[in-house]
């Protein structure tokens, strides 16, 4: 493939003094743990966006699940059915530096917890504020979170019918994935994408982040001594225990199959008081969305492996076998258009630069909600360099979250496919650009040239939210930039909290009180 072409940065809009020197090429290394990513070849297929997941729970024994619509191949199967609105192929544009396409501008990002998605974030307010975009933003900072997303709470929404309403570009803020819902506010031909991380990553971060808020984690001395005997903390159900096991399977809306009693061998659902519910999108039915009957047989899906077709059946779920897993990645690959990886971030996002049909500036950021002693992208995937210790912690960590393990599996894979067709030898070159810009921009912007403890950062507009028991970093800027300049570092730096609020302010402007009239003639 033909290398990556420059194209105008962040740096080149500051000053000259921003300049900075290209890394070689094979100054990084893309290989790619063995475990995850060579594990057979991976054939994309267009799929419709019809289904989504419902409970389907009825008394004892009785499990949730999920159904699909029938994935189509395309060719003669979209003359036929002109009207229904299929997901765009994942194939990567030839020169993504030099578009020739139209940026993509109606978003839909799936902000998962501790996953680097707070910097996703970050890029998105910067990149929708720039360019004049419309965000669909809650009345405070979540949807309602851990409630699944509801269309009535993004602020401004009003049902179809309900008068003169201006489109949504954006739905990126944290929120308990909803299909249903979600197609209520955004339009289904939106880009959808997430991003995940590698659990047993995750649970250090969760379990320092949220101690005081999931019982699970408050009752334990340690992560350790918590993954040791996890069901000696863990109740189902129990306020925010979410947090404790499977939270990226949580994020994405999708049902779990009910927890084993040991003592009594039965089987009981999840109190679960919003479970996510099966959805099909009629064709022609625009963004509305309607639930299928829960007594309906679901329908089969179709797995097309080198041109063949192969029927599933529901009929074969076995709780703790892959068969549910499995339907469950089956319709996020139908949903989400890219799933980035945490550990391969940097890679991640020259790819959503691509497919987005964006410039790397784009996507050139600065880490938000970075804890003190995490590296962010540190990647976990291979046991290499971890102590004996460690190895233990990082395979309890997995083997309690086997769910999230399955899916990040499934979405490393799947990104590692995704990397094989963009080109390697592209890849990185666009990641060392995109690094040796990043640097720049830090050199340039701030004190230090990197993030800060949040105790010397005076500015509250640039002073991250405190939560837990770790440190969150932040960012001084440095003094004397230029007007331009400033502008430009303030959106750099600005942590997602202050960055909402910014962006309610501009799209709903407080009213301004008109002075009150006075019966006295005013002096000239």
């Amino acid at each position: 493939p033909p290398d990556l072409q420059p194209v105008p940065s962040a740096a080149a809009r500051l000053s000259p003094a921003v300049s900075a020197p290209l890394p070689g090429p094979g100054s990084i290394s893309l290989s790619p743990h063995p475990s995850l990513c060579h594990m057979g070849p991976l054939s994309p297929a267009r799929t419709l966006r019809l289904w989504g997941p419902r409970s389907l729970g009825v008394a004892l024994g009785v499990f949730m699940t999920i159904g699909f619509a029938l994935q189509l191949l395309g060719g003669p199967f979209q003359r036929r059915l002109p009207g229904l609105q299929l997901r765009q192929p994942s194939a990567p544009s030839l020169r993504p530096a030099l578009p020739s396409c139209p940026p993509r501008q109606r978003l839909v990002f799936l902000k998962t917890h501790k996953s680097g998605s707070s910097s996703v974030l970050s890029l998105l307010h910067r990149y929708g504020d720039q360019h004049g975009l419309r965000f669909a933003l809650p009345a405070r900072y979540q949807f309602g979170y851990p409630k699944l997303f509801q269309a009535s709470r993004v602020k401004g929404y009003r049902p179809q019918g309900g008068g003169t309403q201006l489109p949504f570009h954006i739905l990126c803020h944290h929120m308990r994935f909803n299909l249903k819902e979600v197609l209520q506010v955004m339009p289904s031909d939106s880009f959808f994408f997430s991003i995940v991380r590698d659990p047993a990553a995750l649970a250090r971060s969760a379990f320092s982040y949220y101690k005081s808020t999931s019982s699970a984690f408050r009752k334990s001395p340690s992560l350790a001594a918590f993954l040791a005997n996890p069901r000696g903390f863990y109740r189902p159900g129990a306020r925010g225990d979410h947090y404790a096991r499977n939270l990226l399977w949580f994020d994405f809306g999708l049902p779990f199959p009910p927890e084993k009693r040991a003592k009594r061998g039965n089987i009981h659902p999840p109190r679960d008081p919003n479970p996510p519910q099966l959805q099909v999108l009629p064709s022609g039915a625009g963004p509305r969305a309607q639930t299928l009957n829960p007594n309906a047989l679901i329908h089969p899906v179709s797995t097309v492996t080198d041109h063949r077709s192969q029927i599933s059946s529901p009929a074969s779920f076995d709780l703790g076998s892959s068969s549910f897993i499995q339907w469950g990645l089956a319709w996020l690959d139908s949903v989400f258009d890219l799933v980035m990886v945490a550990e391969y971030f940097d890679e991640s996002l020259v790819l959503l630069a691509d497919a987005l049909c964006w410039g790397l500036d784009d996507v050139v950021g600065f880490m938000h909600n970075a804890q003190a002693g995490h590296k962010q992208g540190l990647s976990t995937v291979s046991n290499s360099g971890l102590t004996a210790e460690d190895r233990q912690l990082t395979a309890r960590a997995r083997a309690w979250n086997n769910l999230d393990w399955a899916l990040y599996v499934h979405f490393n894979r799947s990104l590692w496919a995704r990397i094989e067709k963009y080109g390697q030898g592209r890849l990185q070159t666009a990641v060392a650009e995109l690094r040796a810009r990043r640097e720049a921009l830090a050199k340039h912007c701030l004190v230090g040239g990197e993030a800060s403890d949040p105790k010397y950062i005076t500015d509250r507009r640039f002073r991250p939210f405190q939560f837990g028991s770790a440190k969150v970093l932040g960012y001084i800027l440095r003094s004397g930039l230029s007007p331009q300049d400033q502008e430009e570092c303030e959106r750099l730096a600005t942590p997602e909290l202050q960055y909402k609020d910014k962006l309610d302010v501009k799209q709903f402007p407080p009213t301004v009180s008109l002075p009150l009239k006075t019966s006295r003639p005013l002096s000239p």
